[in-house]
């Protein structure tokens, strides 16, 4: 099972979109004093949204489809929904 999910940071209004196997590890791992990469800046992170798939090119292919501006928009509409 593989999850494409996007992560949202109250704090700094931010948002990540990704995939993985493992969406609870990940998410750890985004929110570790140890991640050094773009996250890091903008934690606390939160699982905002998800989907699953059978296999990794589904998720990979929703994780595109989420980074066009499309997508984004549609990812914003549900962060001004929960913010209401």
């Amino acid at each position: 099972m593989y999850h494409t999910y996007v992560l949202y940071s109250i704090q700094f209004n931010k948002i990540y979109i990704g995939f993985s196997s493992n969406l609870e590890l990940r998410l750890s791992i985004h929110n570790s004093d140890k991640n050094t990469g773009w996250t890091s800046k903008y934690k606390p992170w939160e699982v905002l949204y998800s989907e699953n798939f059978e296999t990794k090119k589904e998720a990979m292919l929703r994780e595109k489809q989420l980074k066009t501006s499309r997508g984004r928009a549609y990812i914003w509409d549900l962060v001004s929904s929960r913010n209401n």
